[in-house]
């Protein structure tokens, strides 16, 4: 990998990070892993995010988004856009919940290609950095993702069945 496409950017605040959430997600061209608290407030439910994320999961059936959350709450109930592309590509989009014994975790992070990520110091904190081209910080963020994911469970589903 050539180091100088390695691009990392200083985020001030939340609409750095919304804008950031965005770069990354248009960069996605086969896996988008999203890790944050509840979602709210971070673009989720805008047309624009709405049609990036559409574009990227019909572009290719193997395409996948993970969607992390320590709160499920705004995703299912706040959030129609991320419902309708739950619905609509359920054999490619997955909302899981974390676990109590993951509440410690409190740095949000994002994840496109194992190459490109978004990370906040805290979830109260809308400091953060873009990182483009560099892989090696990415797979790590990837790895840590994968184990919170692994330990998650199942928390929106695409129906909206109910006993």
């Amino acid at each position: 990998m050539n180091n100088d496409m390695l691009q990392h950017t200083n985020l001030d605040g939340i609409t750095d990070y919304t804008a950031a959430l965005d770069t990354l997600c248009k960069l996605a061209q086969h896996s988008l892993l999203l890790f944050e608290k509840n979602y709210a407030g971070l673009g989720f439910n805008s047309e624009a995010r709405y049609e990036t994320l559409h574009r990227f999961l019909l572009t290719n059936p193997a395409n996948r988004l993970l969607v992390l959350t320590h709160d499920t709450h705004y995703l299912s109930a706040l959030c129609p856009r991320m419902m309708m592309l739950l619905r609509q590509f359920s054999n490619n989009m997955f909302i899981h919940q974390t676990l109590a014994s993951l509440s410690h975790v409190t740095e949000p992070f994002a994840i496109a290609d194992d190459t490109h990520y978004v990370r906040r110091f805290h979830f109260d904190d809308p400091r953060g950095i873009l990182a483009q081209h560099d892989p090696e910080k990415a797979r790590a963020l990837k790895s840590r993702f994968m184990e919170m994911w692994s330990s998650s469970n199942p928390a929106v589903s695409a129906t909206k069945l109910g006993l």
